[in-house]
């Protein structure tokens, strides 16, 4: 410190110098102060903790161990916070086997402080320095189990067990933020390593089996902090066959594609058959694509279903990786031509296509998983998905529908109301509307009816009432409403394009084409 001293007498002699200045101190003179501070620190963590037990939980983890935790070998696994009730099932599991007695417990509210963006240790000596004499409470939140149910898991807590060998463990269980998104973080600590991983991996197994996203249809999002992916739970469809209404022979070959080799994977796996398939439907906006794809969810009742479209397309990595895990599953990416454009369309090329090509490469060929693609714009694709082998096997057209198949939808989309009307006008004046456009002509026609007669039970749409609607729809004043429904118009190609690989004439049967199958329904 003398050298200071001297810089503060210099100072002063210089009169109107600055008095408070302090002359930077020497490398030596740095050392010997942090050597100082260090043991200050020391003294002070000695005389708050005594004998290594400052706390009630540090004496709980001490006695459990036979040592203190910072002698203990610690490891640990990071996991997407979607998985979180997962976890916790898991650990509940192996403290219903090994520690049924074992209750959680937490650390003081000081200890708690920013606790999500610490390290263990830290929070443990902090808890240790507060000093507090009784065992806190863990922290509990509340997760998603599913479209319509919840679960209270723990956010944060420790837990006193048994590794597999028989040696005692303390495992901990937390929410996490120390770099980059939230996470879940699961920590193992025992005397030796081998004791502590295998654990870990018995609570990662634990895990798996208890996974709450097996079997469940789900969607990725994005959360507005810092960008977290998270997923969210739909209720799963339940369409009867009655309600696709496609032509003859489209919706058959769909599930023959797609529902045959669920039904018989493990058969398909003794002849050494592949399992995995890539379904692609494509046609013009509205003609039931989605629909389609929302039966198959509902038929497949027990695989877990994967949905992509819109922002949540470029989760398709983590997608293909939750598929491998969970399969028998089903992939939906809806509208593939948003990240799966032909790379000549663009001097830069599309990072997502990669990523969507490198996913369905990555699933192994007997692993019971799905691709169904969807698309507007098939003839805009890029070739290497649709026209290499083991990416998009099955090509199917989802037309317009025919006189036939209009007729079906007016009686399929009037809900409960009644039709007291000859069909053959509607269906003659909607000759190139889409499924969509039928369903919304019979709202209209139904919020007709009901303007007529509010409290009319049932409700009836009568010729008067669907002549208007019709009469309105095909109105001059109506040509861009028809448009938006899904009209097919006069004055240019087909908004789909011509199916990729797809017979040159209508009405051909299914015919190989690069290594998948393009299916062009007759009309």
């Amino acid at each position: 410190m003398s050298g200071a001293h001297r810089s503060r007498d210099s100072a002063d002699h210089d009169g109107d110098g600055d008095r408070d200045a302090i002359a930077p101190l020497s490398r030596d003179q740095a050392a010997a102060l942090a050597r100082a501070l260090t043991d200050l620190v020391g003294t002070a963590r000695t005389a708050l903790l005594g004998d290594g037990d400052g706390s009630a939980a540090l004496r709980a983890i001490r006695d459990h161990l036979g040592m203190p935790h910072d002698e203990a070998v610690r490891v640990s696994v990071d996991v997407p916070v979607w998985q979180h009730v997962s976890v916790h099932r898991g650990v509940e599991e192996h403290r219903r086997q090994v520690s049924p007695d074992a209750d959680w417990f937490g650390l003081s509210a000081s200890a708690g402080m920013h606790r999500q963006h610490m390290e263990l240790p830290g929070l443990l000596e902090q808890d240790a320095a507060r000093g507090a004499e009784r065992l806190s409470r863990p922290d509990f939140v509340t997760a998603a189990t599913g479209p319509h149910s919840t679960q209270e898991v723990v956010a944060f807590g420790l837990l006193c067990t048994t590794a597999p060998g028989g040696a005692p463990a303390v495992l901990a269980l937390r929410l996490t933020q120390v770099h980059g998104p939230m996470q879940v973080t699961l920590e193992v600590m025992c005397g030796e390593r081998p004791d502590a991983v295998a654990l870990l991996d018995r609570l990662t197994e634990l895990t798996e089996q208890h996974d709450i996203i097996r079997g469940q249809v789900v969607t990725f999002g994005v959360n507005e902090h810092m960008g977290n992916e998270l997923v969210s739970f739909l209720p799963r469809p339940g369409l009867a066959p009655d309600a696709v209404i496609l032509p003859d022979g489209v919706l058959q070959t769909i599930e023959q594609h797609v529902v045959g080799p669920a039904e018989r994977a493990q058969r398909l796996r003794d002849v050494g058959m592949h399992l995995k398939r890539g379904l692609l439907l494509h046609g013009p906006p509205g003609t039931g694509k989605t629909h389609t794809v929302r039966y198959l969810m509902g038929r497949l009742r027990s695989a877990t279903v994967i949905v992509l479209s819109g922002m949540s397309l470029r989760f398709i990595e983590q997608a293909a990786a939750m598929a491998r895990r969970l399969a028998p599953t089903v992939v939906v990416i809806e509208d593939v031509d948003l990240v799966a454009t032909d790379r000549s369309f663009s001097p830069t090329g599309n990072p997502l296509l990669f990523s969507l090509l490198d996913a369905m490469d990555g699933v192994a060929a007997d692993a019971d998983v799905t691709f169904v693609l969807t698309t507007n714009r098939a003839a805009d694709l890029e070739a290497a998905l649709t026209q290499r082998p083991g990416r998009v096997d099955l090509a199917v057209e989802i037309p317009r529908p025919d006189a036939p198949a209009r007729r079906r939808l007016f009686e399929l989309y009037r809900g409960r109301a009644q039709l007291s009307t000859d069909l053959d006008r509607a269906v003659a004046v909607t000759e190139g509307s889409t499924a969509s456009a039928i369903k919304e002509l019979m709202r209209r026609a139904v919020l007709a009816a009901l303007q007529g007669d509010p409290n009319a039970d049932p409700v009836v749409v009568d010729g008067d009432v669907l002549g208007a609607v019709l009469a309105d729809y095909t109105s001059e004043r109506a040509a861009l409403s028809r448009s938006l429904l899904g009209a097919a118009g006069d004055d240019g190609p087909d908004p789909a394009g011509p199916a990729t690989g797809s017979p040159a004439r209508p009405g051909v049967a299914p015919t190989a084409h690069s290594g998948w199958t393009a299916y062009r329904p007759r009309r």
